[in-house]
C-alpha cells in the first residue's frame, strides 16, 4: 500500500512508521488522517508484528495538526450553524478515533520524538504505550496558543500519565516542555543524546516485546488498558475471564519446553484479522 505521509515497513517482527514529511516538519494535513489509521488497521490485521515503533524524520517529530484538516471540504453548499456543528464533531471525533487506534491494535507502540513534538503530536504520543526522546525534544500543547482546547485526546489522556497539576500547567499556559523535565515527570521512559541512538535503542526495545508470546503481550495491553477505566476489583474480575479463555494456548509449556533445551521459545503469531 502507498503512502504520501508516512513509511510503513516490518522487520523481524517490528513494525515501524515513519513520519516522512521532514520539510514540512511533518505536519497532520488531512492525508495524515486518512493514512496513519489505514496503516495501523493493516499492520494489526496481518498478526505478525508483535510491536511498533512510530518515528519521524528531520528536525522535529511533528508541528501537529496542519489547520486544512479543519478547512477541507468546505467547497460543498453552505449550511446552517447546527448542521455546520454537527458536520464538524463528526470530523472531530473521526480524528480522536485516529490516535484512539493506538491504543486499540493489539500489539504495543512505541512512540520516538526528536525535535518538536507539538500539537497533535502530543496527542499521538499520549495515546501510545511508551515514549523515549533525543535530549533535544520538547513538548508543547500548541491548541490554547492558537486559542482552542486541545481536543484530539491530550487533555484526557496526559492527566494518567504525568501529575495533573503539571499537566494543567502545560493545557493553559502552552509552554514548552523540554527532555530533561519530560523524563523527569514521567512523560518519556528514557531520554538519547541523538536520533540514532534513540532510534537504535527503542528498535531493540520493541525487538525484545518481540520475542516474547503476542498473545500475552495482547492481553497484558488490553488488560492494561481496562485497568486505567475500571476498579481493581472489576478489572480483577475481568482479568479472571480473559486469562481462562487465553491461558489454554500452551504458551508456559512451549517456553519450559525451550528452556529445558537451552533454547529460546518461538511464540506463534496472533491469527489475522479479516
Amino acid at each position: 500500500m502507498s503512502y504520501s505521509r508516512i513509511e510503513v515497513d516490518v522487520v523481524d517482527q517490528v513494525g515501524h512508521i515513519t513520519l516522512c514529511q521532514p520539510e514540512e516538519y511533518n505536519r497532520m494535513p488531512p492525508a495524515f488522517w486518512e493514512e496513519f489509521p489505514r496503516a495501523l488497521t493493516e499492520l494489526d490485521a496481518s498478526g505478525q508484528v508483535r510491536a511498533l515503533v512510530v518515528s519521524s524524520t528531520g528536525k522535529h517529530f511533528t508541528a501537529g495538526l496542519d489547520v486544512s484538516a479543519f478547512t477541507s471540504g468546505g467547497s460543498g453548499p453552505k449550511l446552517d450553524p447546527g448542521r455546520q456543528g454537527e458536520l464538524s464533531r463528526r470530523r472531530l471525533t473521526g480524528m480522536q478515533d485516529v490516535f484512539s487506534k493506538l491504543e486499540q491494535i493489539r500489539m504495543p507502540v512505541l512512540t520516538a520524538v526528536q525535535g518538536g513534538c507539538i500539537g497533535g503530536g502530543v496527542d499521538l504520543i499520549a495515546a501510545s504505550d511508551m515514549r523515549y526522546c533525543t535530549d533535544d525534544a520538547f513538548f508543547c500543547v500548541q491548541e490554547i496558543n492558537i486559542g482552542l482546547a486541545a481536543d484530539v485526546g491530550t487533555l484526557q489522556r496526559l492527566p494518567k500519565l504525568i501529575p495533573e497539576g503539571m499537566m494543567r500547567e502545560l493545557a493553559y499556559t502552552g509552554r514548552r516542555m523540554h527532555a530533561d523535565e519530560a523524563h523527569r515527570i514521567g512523560l518519556v521512559n528514557h531520554t538519547y543524546p541523538d536520533q540514532a541512538a534513540m532510534l537504535q535503542g527503542v528498535l531493540g526495545i520493541a525487538q525484545e516485546i518481540a520475542r516474547k508470546s503476542p498473545l500475552a503481550t495482547a492481553s497484558t495491553k488490553h488488560l492494561l488498558h481496562y485497568g486505567k477505566e475500571h476498579s481493581i476489583k472489576d478489572t480483577l474480575d475481568y482479568q479472571a475471564v480473559w486469562m481462562s479463555g487465553v491461558s489454554q494456548a500452551g504458551e508456559i509449556q512451549k517456553y519450559f519446553a525451550a528452556k529445558s533445551k537451552g533454547e529460546e521459545p518461538l511464540f506463534d503469531d496472533l491469527p489475522p484479522i479479516d
